[in-house]
């Protein structure tokens, strides 16, 4: 199928361009094709697909209450359709793997990798997994490592949550928040932290194999809530070359000084700082302390975060927009996606820049998602 998507304004490189864009084999053409179909995008916005580098708001699919699970395959259908329906045509799911019984366990790992290889080529979105390996999953090491090797992990995230967690055992309610997502009493998951724990002179070895492993494999790493420089500077050592929501404002400013992408989440701009008080993305990427803007854990927050960006006055819309397109390809050596360039994938979203919102998403050259009052644009 090939498409003329016409009268609109079209991302350009830094530039919105009255162009019409042409796609014709699952990629942007430099010229249109015979019998091409048309859609107009008179008084609306042509950009690039959006790639999402973290995002885990697939959770709520699978656990949209404590203890209540949906399958896999149930939950990433869903998931998948909201995904292209936010303009986002790439998105690394972000699946922690952690010793935590449920939501996050090793048996829920196996059950998402198994759904996604059934939906393997099926979704829209192009649909890649971000594990997030939890530091102290001693037993799920093997696992991953044969799943890295293996092709089913696209991006490596090393997590380390174990060390918070097991200072809050003397909390009551916040115990009783994360046995409740475990499926457990609180006194049963008490005992199971500290067990894991137990084992922390193990972590070091386990992280040089799995850094090992990604490094064989080609797929790129991001150390995660780095909150020094020293800790940003030994994964660094492994071969992690992403910055994810670093805790501390010189820890970003460090890795950028050192070529390195910085992640913060899109939530932070759109609801004007961090929820758990951390530092403040937007300011952050207007001094390019900050280069890629992820859902965390909600997708519709990368469109909005773009044009709350560019509403602040610094960053002009195409700079703000390649926050969430251009750098997050690039920062994932996904070089075949992000811009509007020939030869590159076919995804594209069409926006209404007043409600800030998708009217269109094309995924690979395919029409795959478009609003109901979109109809009449087709030609």
């Amino acid at each position: 199928m090939a498409w003329i998507i016409e009268g609109g304004k079209t991302l350009r490189g830094t530039e919105l361009l009255a162009d019409d864009l042409f796609v014709a084999d699952g990629v942007i053409a430099e010229n249109p094709a015979c019998a091409a179909r048309r859609f107009d995008a008179s008084g609306l916005l042509v950009m690039p697909g959006l790639v999402d580098i973290h995002g885990d708001a697939h959770e709520r699919q699978f656990q949209p209450r404590p203890g209540i699970g949906f399958p896999a395959a149930l939950a990433l259908r869903d998931s998948a359709a909201q995904l292209i329906s936010c303009g986002i045509t790439t998105a690394y799911l972000g699946v922690t793997l952690s010793w935590e019984p449920g939501l996050r366990s090793l048996d829920a790992w196996r059950d998402m990798k198994a759904a996604l290889q059934k939906m393997k080529g099926s979704t829209a979105t192009d649909l890649r997994v971000h594990l997030r390996f939890e530091a102290d999953n001693l037993d799920a090491l093997d696992d991953a490592l044969a799943d890295i090797a293996a092709g089913d992990v696209h991006l490596l995230g090393f997590n380390d949550h174990t060390p918070s967690i097991v200072k809050k055992l003397d909390h009551p309610i916040e115990v009783a928040k994360y046995a409740g997502r475990a499926g457990m009493k609180a006194d049963a998951f008490t005992a199971l932290a500290k067990s894991i724990y137990a084992r922390r002179d193990e972590v070091p070895a386990a992280r040089t194999r799995l850094a090992e492993a990604a490094a064989n494999a080609g797929i790129p790493m991001l150390s995660h809530d780095d909150d020094t420089i020293e800790r940003r500077a030994l994964f660094r050592a492994h071969g992690a070359r992403i910055c994810e929501f670093p805790m501390k404002e010189d820890v970003a400013a460090e890795a950028r000084a050192a070529g390195e992408a910085v992640v913060m989440g899109a939530p932070n701009v759109v609801r004007g700082g961090s929820h758990l008080g951390w530092a403040s993305a937007a300011p952050l990427a207007e001094r390019g302390l900050v280069n890629v803007l992820a859902s965390d854990y909600f997708w519709p927050a990368m469109l909005e975060a773009a044009f709350i960006m560019a509403g602040r006055g610094v960053l002009d819309l195409p700079r703000a927009w390649a926050l969430v397109s251009a750098n997050p390809a690039e920062a994932c050596g996904l070089h075949d996606r992000g811009r509007l360039e020939a030869g590159l994938r076919g995804d594209v979203v069409v926006v209404d820049e007043v409600r800030r919102a998708p009217v269109a998403v094309f995924a690979a050259g395919r029409l795959a998602w478009m609003a109901a009052e979109a109809a009449g644009r087709l030609r």
